[in-house]
């Protein structure tokens, strides 16, 4: 007996309007180039046909420009990649992960780990250093 994927729970018409309505939807449709109305169309297919796969096409660069796309270099690709790695796409979790009763995300009112923060720093002469230098312990790891 196969099993199911489930389909959409609530009427098309509700979910296009909500879809339409919201601006993750929008960045998305943006971000790919898309009308929004088409990249809408193309989710509630997906969502009302969850056995369908999505489609895969691989076309050298020459075709994509010749068809109005323009490829990005592989250095845009790796650019991409870097800027991923490092968190700076800007996509976080969804928006459902997420009550409403969450404190502010301010780095100014986070405790510091470092602990130095806020103060000068300690200013060293030659003279202070060779005087510190005498209580360091000579020897290595295995000394007791």
């Amino acid at each position: 007996m196969s099993e199911q994927k489930p389909r959409l729970k609530r009427p098309v018409e509700n979910v296009r309007a909500e879809l339409l309505a919201d601006p993750d939807t929008q960045r998305i449709a943006k971000s790919l180039d898309m009308e929004l109305e088409a990249y809408v169309e193309l989710v509630l297919d997906y969502a009302q046909n969850p056995d369908k796969e999505p489609t895969l096409i691989v076309a050298p660069d020459e075709e994509l420009r010749a068809a109005g796309y323009n490829p990005p270099t592989t250095q845009d690709v790796a650019n991409f990649f870097i800027a991923a790695a490092n968190g700076e796409l800007g996509i976080g979790p969804p928006k459902s992960y997420y009550s409403g009763f969450e404190g502010k995300q301010d780095d100014a009112n986070k405790p510091s780990l470092r602990g130095d923060e806020g103060q000068e720093p300690v200013k060293v002469d030659e003279e202070t250093s060779q005087k510190l230098r005498q209580h360091v312990p000579k020897g290595g790891p295995d000394r007791v």
